[in-house]
């Protein structure tokens, strides 16, 4: 195609996967994770799930230190919650500008190089499995691309721009592992809750170049960020009647494991990392007062890492996000702590 240049063909996952293998230990470790989450996820389990990190994942040195220390926090609370580590390799621009994500600039400061990123991506999250026994989640931006770490995630998120595509609904249909449908940034919930109805069907389809056929994900969910109206202000959608709204759509629905998760930091926090603190504790005073709420909100997702806000690429502070801001460490710990005793 002329506006279309063909650089090299790309190992496909399976060779990757081949390369970099999963050991059966850490198979292992990964099946039981994704068993105490699925669980939650069905409500057979009473924990929440706390899905946290970097908005993006730019370092493996510091996003490895970020989640060393979450595992020595999941511990203290293992009895509340599930603590799934937010390694997020793949980075939606609304504009098509910036920083794309571990993927696509293994250095951020350099340009695009998409084998390597590949390679980047299975070795971050194979290590971040192995270092700390903490099974992780990621956005599901690429469908395609989800193979190539298909065996690692336990948790997959399809964004806020993503999840009105066919091929994102439809690929998550195949996934065995729960995946959470943001609200879009226009608020409209129907779209969000179309989007579960339709991954929780089997469908046929072509997929990375195969006719295939998939049973239908019941673990698909939706997910609360807030929205943005037509003046391009951030509104919340977290608020006890927006929670009441969700679970009458998801009644009318009936659709399978009524679930949710609330987005504390994007819209509803209109990208202030430290509501996030508040935000939950919002939410969970909601779900004290109306039990089915308690029923229905499974957990939390909140943006972190070692040091709070962000800086620009090439900043050069530690362990600071490169985009959105994020909470310190200090804070994330408050904030895990205080779920876990509200819960």
């Amino acid at each position: 195609m002329k506006n279309m240049h063909f650089k090299r063909k790309l190992p496909v996952p399976q060779q990757i996967k081949e390369r970099y293998p999963l050991t059966a230990e850490l198979a292992a470790v990964k099946a039981a994770r994704d068993r105490a989450i699925a669980d939650i996820f069905s409500g057979k389990s009473d924990r929440m799930a706390l899905i946290i990190g970097p908005c993006s994942a730019d370092r493996e040195d510091a996003v490895l230190e970020y989640c060393t220390r979450l595992a020595s926090l999941q511990e203290e609370v293992a009895d509340r919650l599930v603590l799934i580590p937010r390694v997020y390799t793949n980075k939606p621009r609304t504009t098509g500008a910036g920083y794309k994500g571990l993927l696509h600039q293994p250095d951020p400061a350099g340009g695009s190089d998409l084998l390597e990123g590949v390679i980047a991506i299975r070795r971050l999250h194979t290590n971040v499995l192995a270092s700390t026994g903490l099974s992780t989640a990621d956005e599901m931006l690429y469908p395609a691309d989800y193979r190539y770490i298909s065996d690692l995630l336990s948790y997959a998120a399809v964004g806020a721009r993503s999840v009105e595509n066919q091929e994102h609904r439809l690929t998550a249909s195949g996934l065995g592992i729960p995946v959470g449908m943001k609200n879009p940034t226009s608020g409209d919930l129907s779209v969000m809750l179309n989007a579960i109805a339709a991954a929780q069907m089997g469908h046929t389809f072509i997929y990375r170049g195969w006719e295939v056929e998939t049973a239908g994900n019941p673990l698909a969910h939706a997910i609360l960020r807030g929205f943005v109206n037509r003046h391009g202000e951030a509104l919340p959608n977290y608020h006890y009647e927006d929670l009441e709204h969700l679970y009458w759509s998801y009644e009318r629905r009936g659709l399978r494991n009524m679930a949710l998760i609330v987005d504390a930091n994007h819209a509803n926090s209109a990208k202030h990392p430290e509501h996030q603190r508040r935000i939950c504790k919002e939410v969970l005073h909601s779900c004290r007062h109306a039990p089915h709420l308690r029923g229905m909100v499974r957990g939390f997702m909140v943006e972190s890492y070692l040091e709070p806000g962000c800086q620009a690429i090439g900043g050069g502070t530690y362990g600071k996000s490169i985009t959105d801001p994020c909470l310190g460490w200090a804070d994330t710990e408050r904030l895990v702590k205080e779920v876990a005793e509200l819960i």
